[in-house]
């Protein structure tokens, strides 16, 4: 059987699609290579929610093919949605697959490795669920496979055991593609429509983990909030939630991100009711100026964010309060920039993802006039950046003197192995200066700050790293 190897770009959900199909293909027997250049076939998992990531897709395929140019390359994901014709006249380039023929790279991998390079009027019957008229001509240096994303209904399920927490806390994507039309997200045209993964499914994934052993999972999707809406019976998400406590011996779930609007006052009183669901809320705000926010089609205005960060803060006053912000929207003034900074300032975050606007093909942002001048949109980035770590410094700072829960870490091959990376319920770095086995979750007190990570001491008996001789 062939080995593989899957390269990874883009969110959390992408990871998602690339696990799910890392289980795919071990189930039918493939081997998982150490690194890409020594695989018979590498599937790069694309993003192609800026410029940049595209750039860094079609760089990464040069990088392959000129390291080994034998390795056959299946490209997917966002990217190859959107614009497959661009990454089919890349070298080493076999097929090019969308996002709605993902489940289709197993019958892939064994066609490449078979040496096998059907011909047009066999496509069909070789790969059953390819509608017609999506092959790329003959002459294309690769094949295409895609089709309508908004006739997708299921969600690709695996989760995901590397990445952030290096195998401490796998990732479980549970639902996938949105409905809304922001004017700056091409997401929706490559993921298709909200669609949510049943909640007994949900509750399986869930106990097979916590029978592996993990102890935190964190939950994924492109809008967590918009859950179980598409279901029949319709499931609210704060009873998927609600389930998954009664139901499930997981000691830690957190939510990746969930809009504004569905942070309600009954999903902040159920997480402040247990330790068993994080105090983190992470909550794209994109900007705080009212006019940007309309222009980008946000279904919520500055006031309407403030009220939730209000009411985490009075119930949960030492939560995790992050947030994506765009900066360099079509049509942004300075006083739009400066009343996102003001709004920032004033309110307790804890930290920030700044991101530089980019057009996106398709969508409505894209045709709008007044684009901001680049320099520009890198020097507010700039400010919002320092503003950000101000407010991460002030609540790292906070933070001293007190008893957090932590989850230890795997420490990397270049860590100091004489202490141990841990992550506490409020999404802070913490550092411990013992050698302590990895999946540990236990009450640490905060002793002090180096740089960006807190220091701390356990408050309890832990499992240390067996000395060897």
């Amino acid at each position: 059987m062939p080995t593989f190897y899957i390269e990874q770009f883009g969110c959390r959900a992408t990871q998602a699609d690339g696990a799910a199909i890392e289980r795919q293909l071990r189930e039918q027997g493939c081997e998982l290579a150490s690194e890409g250049r020594g695989a018979d076939v590498v599937v790069l998992n694309t993003c192609t929610v800026t410029a940049a990531a595209d750039t860094q897709a079609r760089d990464a395929i040069r990088k392959l093919h000129a390291a080994n140019p034998s390795v056959r390359i299946i490209v997917t994901g966002c990217y190859a949605q959107r614009a497959p014709e661009e990454l089919a006249v890349l070298p080493g380039v076999s097929f090019v697959v969308g996002n709605s023929h993902k489940p289709q790279i197993p019958s892939l991998v064994n066609t490449i490795h078979a040496r096998i390079t059907p011909p047009a009027s066999v496509e069909l019957p070789l790969l059953p669920f390819l509608p017609a008229g999506v092959l790329a001509p003959e002459e294309a240096a690769a094949r295409i496979l895609t089709g309508d994303i908004f006739d997708l209904t299921d969600v690709l399920v695996a989760p995901v055991l590397g990445g952030e927490g290096n195998h401490t806390r796998p990732t479980l994507k549970i639902q996938d593609g949105c409905n809304s039309r922001c004017s700056f997200c091409v997401i929706p045209f490559v993921r298709g429509r909200s669609r949510s993964l049943p909640p007994e499914k949900v509750v399986y994934e869930i106990q097979r983990l916590t029978e592996s052993g993990y102890r935190e999972i964190v939950f994924s999707g492109i809008n967590l909030g918009s859950y179980g809406r598409d279901l029949s019976p319709r499931v609210d998400f704060l009873d998927l939630l609600r389930r998954i406590l009664d139901e499930t011996s997981l000691e830690r779930l957190r939510v990746s991100s969930i809009e504004p609007l569905d942070v309600s006052l009954s999903l902040i009183e159920l997480i402040a009711s247990t330790d068993r669901l994080a105090p983190h809320f992470h909550m794209p705000l994109q900007s705080a100026s009212d006019r940007i926010l309309a222009a980008m089609h946000r279904w919520y205005r500055a006031e309407h964010y403030a009220r939730r960060v209000e009411l985490i803060h009075e119930r949960l006053p030492h939560a995790a309060i992050g947030a994506d912000v765009i900066t360099g929207f079509p049509g942004e003034t300075e006083t739009d920039h400066a009343a996102t900074i003001r709004f920032i300032a004033e309110r307790p975050f804890t930290y920030l993802h700044v991101f530089s606007y980019s057009q996106r093909p398709g969508t409505k942002a894209a045709a709008l006039p007044n684009q901001v001048p680049g320099g520009v949109i890198k020097r507010r980035a700039r400010e919002l950046r320092a503003l950000a770590d101000t407010k991460s410094a002030e609540f790292r700072a906070s933070q001293i003197g007190r008893n957090l829960r932590v989850i230890t870490l795997r420490r990397g091959p270049l860590d100091d192995p004489s202490v141990t990376p841990a992550l506490s319920e409020n999404y802070l770095a913490i550092q411990l200066p013992f050698a302590l086995t990895s999946n540990e979750l236990f009450t640490a007190r905060v002793t002090h700050s180096e740089g960006k990570t807190l220091c701390a001491l356990p408050s309890e008996p832990v499992l240390a790293v067996p000395e060897t001789s």
